[in-house]
């Protein structure tokens, strides 16, 4: 069968897929997938056809397509609880009450709420990854390094997309100029 679809006949793939989709839906499903499990079936389905030049001939494809949706499970289950934990950490930052003293101006304490929420107006427009990048250097405080240890990236990864962020930031925040260290808030 993997011959055949090797040799261009997508009916071949077709069948593969028809034969294990029933298995790689109960083991998406036992693996925590949830309500995902057609999505991270579909998901492996195509990682697996885009790698069949690398698997091996003389090799059952069912352990080796369940691998693929282990793995696909794994992200997918990840990649939901990043989204979750950053969505509540993002919430907690914008109802969060600014630091600002009582003894402040209240048309400085008025420009920083303004100022919060524009600023996570401007990162929910922002694709995952760049949030997920701004959020854990800027607003966790996290170094370079501890952020690309939570993000599972290379530094040089986070590097380029915190930089792509920043500067996507500019543009839907024209007016919005980063504090300097030191600086005081109000």
């Amino acid at each position: 069968m993997i011959a055949r679809v090797r040799a261009g006949e997508p009916e071949a793939y077709a069948e593969l897929v028809r034969a294990h989709t029933g298995i790689a839906l109960r083991a998406a499903a036992a693996l925590g997938a949830g309500s995902d499990a057609e999505d991270v079936v579909q998901q492996a389905f195509v990682k697996a056809y885009r790698a069949l030049g690398r698997f091996r001939d003389g090799t059952a494809f069912r352990p080796w397509l369940l691998s693929i949706v282990a793995n696909e499970t794994r992200n997918t289950v990840r990649a939901a609880v990043r989204r979750s934990t950053l969505a509540g950490r993002e919430a907690a930052f914008v109802e969060a009450e600014p630091v600002i003293p009582e003894s402040a101006d209240p048309a400085a304490a008025t420009l920083e709420i303004e100022r919060r929420a524009a600023l996570a107006a401007a990162l929910r427009k922002l694709s995952e990854e760049h949030r997920l990048v701004v959020t854990y250097r800027y607003l966790l405080e996290m170094d370079e390094r501890e952020t690309a240890q939570a993000l599972g990236w290379p530094r040089g990864t986070v590097k380029s997309r915190l930089n792509r962020a920043l500067r996507r930031l500019e543009r839907l925040l024209p007016d919005f100029r980063p504090r300097e260290r030191g600086e005081s808030r109000g």
